[in-house]
C-alpha cells in the first residue's frame, strides 16, 4: 500500500478544487425540485463544474457515463442519470460528485430530501451527515484508520441503521481512488496511523435497513437489497497536526 503524503503546493491545489466542488455541491442544492429528471441534475452539475475550468472526476471514469452520480430512494451510489427518471416530492436524492483542478481530485457526496419527506427518511440523512462528522473527530494525526471506522459504525448503529459494507472511502490526490480504503465499519486491526498531509475521502453510505446491497445490471447502480432508503454523506479530509481541515465543505457550519 502506497498512502501519499501531499506537499503544501499539492495541498492548496485540493483546497482549490475542494471549494468548487462545495460551491457545486450548494448551487446543486437550491436548484434541486420535484419534476427534474436526473440527467437535469447531471446536466447542471457538468455545467457548474466546467464554468469553473474545472473537469468533472467522475465523467468517462471507468467508462461512468456521467458527471454526477444520482441515486434516489434505495440507491445507495453510481445511480445513472436518466432523462426519464423524474424525481418526486417525497424522494431522497444523493449527489455525489468531483473536480479536478489542475491535476488534482476533490470527492463529495451529499443527500437531500425533495420537499416534504418522512421522518425516518429525515432522521437517515442526518445520521448518516453525523456519523461522518463523528467520524472525523478521530481523524488526527497519531490516530488510526480504524478509530474514525469505528465511530462511523458505532453511531450509525446506535440508531438500528446498516452500514454499507461492499462500499468504502479512499485515499485521494492527483488520483481519484489511491489508498488507502477507508471503510465506515470497524476492522479486526487498527489499520493505518495518521499522518499529516494524508487525504481521504470519507463517505459513510447508510441504509435505513440491512446494511446488504445488490448490483443492478447497468454493473454501476448499487441498490439496498432489502428495497430500504439509503443516504450518503462525503467530504475530502486533510489530515494536519490538529483538527483535520474539510477541504469540501466550504463553510464550518454543519
Amino acid at each position: 500500500m502506497s498512502v501519499t503524503i501531499k506537499s503544501a503546493r499539492e495541498i492548496e491545489l485540493m483546497r482549490e478544487a475542494g471549494k468548487i466542488l462545495a460551491k457545486t455541491h450548494e448551487e446543486l442544492a437550491k436548484a434541486l425540485k420535484p419534476g427534474m429528471t436526473t440527467w437535469d441534475i447531471d446536466h447542471l452539475g457538468e455545467e457548474i463544474i466546467r464554468s469553473y475550468g474545472c473537469i468533472p472526476s467522475f465523467k468517462n471514469y471507468n467508462g461512468y457515463p456521467a458527471s454526477i452520480c444520482v441515486s434516489v430512494n434505495d440507491e445507495v451510489v453510481h445511480g445513472i442519470p436518466s432523462r426519464k427518471h423524474f424525481i418526486e416530492e417525497g424522494d431522497i436524492v444523493s449527489l455525489d460528485a468531483g473536480v479536478i483542478y489542475k491535476g488534482y481530485h476533490s470527492d463529495a457526496a451529499r443527500t437531500y430530501g425533495i420537499g416534504e419527506i418522512s421522518p425516518e427518511a429525515g432522521r437517515l440523512i442526518e445520521v448518516t451527515k453525523q456519523s461522518f462528522f463523528e467520524g472525523i473527530k478521530f481523524a488526527k494525526a497519531g490516530n488510526h484508520l480504524n478509530d474514525i471506522s469505528s465511530a462511523i459504525q458505532a453511531y450509525a448503529e446506535s440508531f438500528g441503521f446498516g452500514v454499507v459494507r461492499d462500499l468504502v472511502g479512499h485515499g485521494i490526490g492527483s488520483h481519484l481512488h489511491e489508498d488507502p480504503e477507508v471503510p465506515n465499519f470497524a476492522g479486526r486491526r487498527r489499520g493505518l496511523k495518521l499522518r499529516p498531509g494524508m487525504t481521504l475521502a470519507i463517505e459513510p453510505m447508510i441504509n435505513a435497513g440491512t446494511p446488504e446491497v445488490v448490483w443492478l445490471d447497468d454493473d454501476w447502480t448499487v441498490v439496498t437489497e432489502d428495497g430500504a432508503l439509503s443516504a450518503h454523506y462525503e467530504n475530502t479530509v486533510l489530515i494536519t497536526e490538529g483538527e483535520p481541515e474539510l477541504l469540501s465543505l466550504v463553510s464550518e457550519a454543519h
